[in-house]
């Protein structure tokens, strides 16, 4: 499995987090697909019950977001989610119901405290 590190530099530190090749390729469909415009993407957000994380298409990342770019795969990350997603590494497949996405722990990553 091809994994891509990308990192973003943002107010409230650094986030580095690992896509999938699956993970690159899902996401640069699904928003060709939407008819996002080039600066659209996807968004993961801390959801409204605030013990979820949520993906959602998006035109354009919100001010405040850490925006992360490789292979035309746009993710923005809110800044609420940037520690969540420090170690994570984003993967995609395909399932009954579409494209599902998931997190899991890197290979080898460490706690850095």
């Amino acid at each position: 499995m091809l994994l891509v590190s990308v990192y973003a530099e943002g107010t409230r530190g650094s986030v580095m987090l690992t896509l999938t090749e699956n993970a690159q390729t899902a996401i640069k469909s699904i928003t060709e697909q939407a008819g996002l415009p080039a600066e659209g993407g996807v968004r993961i957000a801390m959801a409204e019950s605030g013990t979820e994380l949520q993906m959602s298409l998006v035109p354009e990342p919100a001010e405040s977001d850490q925006v992360i770019e490789n292979e035309g795969a746009r993710v923005f990350v809110a800044p609420e989610t940037s520690e969540l997603l420090d170690t994570q590494q984003l993967d995609a497949s395909q399932t009954e119901e579409g494209t599902g996405f998931s997190l899991a722990a890197q290979e080898g990553a460490a706690a850095t405290e």
